[in-house]
């Protein structure tokens, strides 16, 4: 942002002449030196509680997406799929819920497209692996993510 605000409060034609761009350059690259250094000392010691983690996740409704999609794959345009989407969020938020607990009854209230393979789509575990793109979830996406990491260190003297 103090980048922004320097090069936003400059007059025309003055931009060749900077000299209070480079202090938030040094500033970020300190910071981020500090983070690496305080994570390289904490992940040995790590210990991820995968429970807690799915929980999260499902508390979150990253499937939420998902169940549009599906909706989608079963005909329903998307605009309506998405708002049938965001209805259930609320209820699933209202009444303490996920989208995985939530029946197929309560499913079928808000669309009659909604048959016992929704489950399947919108289990975390699909949607983490349908995100195949560049930079995507899944678990051949993040091994090339790892691999192209791994290689810009063993190349960095």
């Amino acid at each position: 942002m103090g980048i922004l605000t320097v090069l936003k409060g400059l007059p025309l034609a003055y931009n060749k002449d900077m000299q209070e761009d480079k202090e938030g350059v040094f500033d970020a690259c300190d910071t981020a030196k500090m983070c690496l250094g305080v994570m390289a000392g904490m992940l040995p010691g790590m210990k991820a509680n995968t429970d807690r983690m799915l929980r999260a996740a499902a508390e979150g409704f990253i499937n939420a997406t998902d169940l549009a999609d599906y909706l989608v794959m079963k005909g329903l345009p998307f605009r309506s799929a998405y708002k049938i989407s965001g209805a259930l969020v609320k209820k699933c938020i209202r009444e303490g819920k996920t989208l995985e607990t939530l029946s197929l009854e309560e499913y079928k209230q808000t669309s009659a497209l909604v048959e016992e393979d929704v489950y399947t789509h919108i289990d975390l575990s699909t949607c983490v692996s349908k995100r195949v793109s560049a930079g995507g979830t899944s678990v051949q996406s993040v091994e090339k993510q790892i691999a192209a990491v791994r290689g810009t260190l063993e190349a960095t003297p």
